[in-house]
């Protein structure tokens, strides 16, 4: 049973700044992050479930250690993973925090995340859920009770909608999720989203890790004719379907950031491969959180399986398009910190790169993000900052820009940028 509203309230009401604000730096580029992530609040679900499922919502629960934790169907879920530790000390406190209280309030509050993406100069961000929820709501759609369940899923929909986009216009790019155990309500879902402006859903990268239909199967067709009929934006986060395997006795944090991008190299190859953007040709399909470095290496591997010999043509459904055509036309992909490729960035497409901040992981680039993109982006004409700091990305989710983005197009004499 959940503990009285007041309770929740209080705890998620405590100053989280508890390490102060940075200095505003200058704003050289509008930064539209593909990739960033909020920490559910305790009362998202109050007044937003059923009645006869209120009692089973997720809550937060204080152990006896001090600790808050979320308990969801019998199961508890402390925050792991470096999923909230933006504006710690590396040095003096690297761990996860265990209350909301030593948390930057931005991690959770959406007003507080709207200043703090003012002070890094974000016009907006896309967030995707943590610890309670999964990165594509893996949680709820695994509950014992496929009511409670999707009521969750509407409830988290409905919160994010209602605090974080609707709230704060412009300054979210709006990402959902959906119930994954069933195909026709998590169409029904995309489409309820839709509706009210949702621009992405979040899906699993490779489903069958998780126990459901593999993207070959055809099961997942329902979701994506959704998806594709509405404009909706397939993304596909890094490890929302679970982590590599790992050798329990090495350092097991270092070892699984180090591999991050080639969970998102894999299940790419597995959804390029099942043939659904084939099926789906307007289907626009994000890869999120997973880094450049292994795109040029997959097109040229592409490129060699599929004329190697009858073999990988054979595979390949189509007769018109390579699977390297398809790749650059409905992949998207973005960058935390890529300085090997953007001399080769033309094998990708710069119309195909977006940038990300990943607030507030370990390894987000916020409160520097403007410096940082400086330096890593200095080898890029203006017209390329522009498309890949903010305007890939506005055109993918179909996201407003403000009035004068930066940096500034400058028309010389003979009308070249």
């Amino acid at each position: 049973m959940s503990p009285p509203s007041t309770v929740a309230h209080a705890d998620a009401d405590a100053d989280a700044d508890v390490h102060g604000s940075p200095a505003v730096g200058d704003v050289r580029f509008t930064v539209i992050s593909v990739d960033d992530h909020l920490v559910e609040p305790p009362h998202l679900f109050e007044g937003r479930m059923p009645a006869a499922l209120a009692d089973a919502a997720p809550y937060v629960k204080t152990t006896s250690k001090g600790h808050q934790i979320w308990v969801f169907d019998g199961q508890a879920y402390p925050q792991v993973g470096l999923n909230a530790v933006v504006g710690r000390s590396k040095e003096a406190s690297p761990m996860e925090p265990v209350r909301f209280d030593e948390m930057r309030r931005g991690c959770w509050d959406p007003a507080a995340r709207v200043a703090d993406m003012d002070l890094a100069g974000i016009w907006a961000s896309a967030n995707f859920p943590s610890q309670i929820t999964g990165f594509c709501g893996s949680v709820y759609s695994a509950c014992s009770d496929p009511a409670l369940g999707q009521a969750c899923v509407r409830a988290f929909n409905d919160w994010f909608h209602e605090e974080w986009a609707t709230a704060h216009p412009g300054r979210f790019v709006p990402v959902g999720i959906a119930y994954l155990a069933d195909p026709e309500v998590a169409a029904a879902e995309v489409r309820r989203n839709a509706e009210r402006g949702f621009a992405a859903v979040s899906l699993p990268e490779q489903p069958h890790r998780l126990g459901y239909p593999s993207i070959h199967s055809g099961w997942w067709d329902p979701v994506l004719a959704a998806c594709e009929e509405t404009g909706t934006v397939v993304c596909l986060h890094v490890g929302s379907s679970g982590m590599m395997d790992l050798a329990l006795d090495g350092p097991l944090v270092e070892v699984a950031a180090t591999l991050f991008s080639s969970l998102s190299l894999t299940a790419c190859v597995d959804w390029l491969w099942s043939g659904v953007c084939l099926r789906f040709p307007e289907l626009r399909i994000a890869m999120s959180e997973g880094g450049l470095g292994w795109v040029p290496l997959l097109a040229d591997r592409l490129d060699y399986i599929h004329g190697w010999s009858g073999h990988g043509r054979a595979a390949w459904p189509s007769a018109e398009l390579t699977p390297t055509e398809v790749l650059l036309r409905n992949f998207w992909f973005c960058s935390l910190d890529d300085p090997s490729i953007w001399p080769i960035r033309d094998r990708i497409g710069v119309d195909h790169i977006t940038v990300e901040v990943d607030y507030p992981h370990a390894d987000s680039t916020w409160p520097d993000t403007q410096d940082f993109l400086a330096d890593r982006l200095a080898g890029l004409s203006v017209a390329e900052q522009r498309a890949v700091t903010h305007e890939n990305a506005a055109a993918l989710f179909g996201h407003p820009l403000p009035p004068h983005p930066l940096p500034s197009l400058v028309v010389a004499e003979d009308g070249a940028a």
